[in-house]
């Protein structure tokens, strides 16, 4: 696949930011518990490509999504120097990093779920489709959520980083909100690209159905 160089030099740049991330963390605990959906995600495209390889779209964001973790990861999410810059210049109370991490915890899984009922053949595009997308999305958003609460009470104060809630007591229910506002962003905004790429592999018999 032509692809395959682009997809390999992506794979060495996100090595090399896993490596800047994981050398000196703010903390070496949270550092984990932040990139620990790479380690996941990362094996399992790698040995899924030739069976089922994803759109060039959801290799992009995935991407995207990763460098997203590795740096919050790094710095932990209430300490990431962009953060303190749009907080300054859009006059916030608070580093809001932690959300454009939660609004890309639904922007891409949006389409993760998408691509993987399409072309499962499990539900059929159009209104139901979308709908289920942004259920799943929302389901995946709170499922994280449960995550941050047992490792509060495992952690104690120890958690504090992690959750990042920066003395918020809304901040559940706000991550959520933005996972919501980016799985319905996702569709909105890709989903007439997504067709096409998912009806290019189709084309070209990459599909396994």
């Amino acid at each position: 696949m032509t692809r395959s160089p682009f997809l390999l030099a992506a794979l060495v740049v996100l090595a090399a930011l896993l490596v800047w991330s994981g050398v000196r963390p703010y903390d070496q605990a949270t550092w984990f518990m932040e990139v620990c959906p790479i380690f996941i995600a990362v094996p399992l495209m790698w040995v899924t490509y030739k069976r089922f390889p994803l759109t060039t779209l959801l290799y992009a964001l995935i991407f995207v999504h990763a460098v997203i973790l590795l740096v919050g990861g790094a710095y932990s999410y209430a300490r990431v120097p962009l953060g303190f810059d749009l907080q300054h210049w859009l006059g916030l109370s608070r580093n809001p990093y932690d959300k454009i991490g939660h609004f890309a915890q639904g922007f891409v899984p949006a389409l993760v779920v998408r691509e993987i009922l399409v072309r499962g053949q499990h539900v059929a595009r159009g209104k139901m489709l979308a709908f289920l997308v942004v259920c799943v999305a929302l389901a995946i958003s709170a499922s994280y959520e449960f995550i941050e609460w047992g490792a509060a009470l495992a952690l104690g104060q120890g958690a504090d980083e992690f959750l990042g809630t920066q003395g918020d007591p809304w901040d559940t229910q706000s991550d959520m909100f933005f996972a919501f506002i980016g799985a319905m962003a996702s569709l909105l905004l890709l989903t007439r690209m997504h067709d096409r790429q998912i009806n290019a592999l189709e084309s070209n018999g990459l599909l396994q159905g």
